[in-house]
């Protein structure tokens, strides 16, 4: 993406992503994901046109908008590790698109938390606000 362009995630469990920005355009989709992380690539007063990781775009009320880190598993069945390290335990394997909480990262690593299951994943298979 450019270097313009910023990650957010969704405030609330049901956001709308409009075909412009305003609320007297129609509804392209409904979100129905919490925390669900989108790429800003443009802005129109208080309304911000994202990116999802299918590709679809549109705009949302920056008020629907939140700054909480959060990112998508872009590989399918990626390990989970109890440290920051390929040598160490692995402790749960995610499926491609599962959505994880983000505690923190370095240069390749990042902490996660999925529902009951907390470990470190490697970064670049991760898209989202990190």
């Amino acid at each position: 993406y450019a270097f313009d362009e910023y990650f957010l995630t969704l405030r609330n469990d049901k956001v709308n992503l409009r075909q412009g920005p305003s609320f007297e355009y129609p509804i392209k989709l409904f979100y129905k994901k919490k925390f669900l992380p989108v790429l800003v690539q443009d802005s129109f007063e208080n309304f911000r046109k994202i990116r999802d990781h299918e590709n679809n775009t549109g705009w949302i009320h920056i008020s629907q908008l939140s700054k909480k880190k959060a990112a998508i598993t872009i590989k399918d069945n990626q390990l989970i590790y109890s440290k920051p390290s390929i040598y160490s335990k692995p402790t749960v394997i995610l499926k491609k698109g599962r959505l994880c909480n983000i505690k923190k990262c370095n240069t390749k690593w990042c902490k996660i938390e999925v529902e009951n299951f907390k470990g470190w994943i490697i970064k670049k298979s991760l898209w989202g606000l990190l």
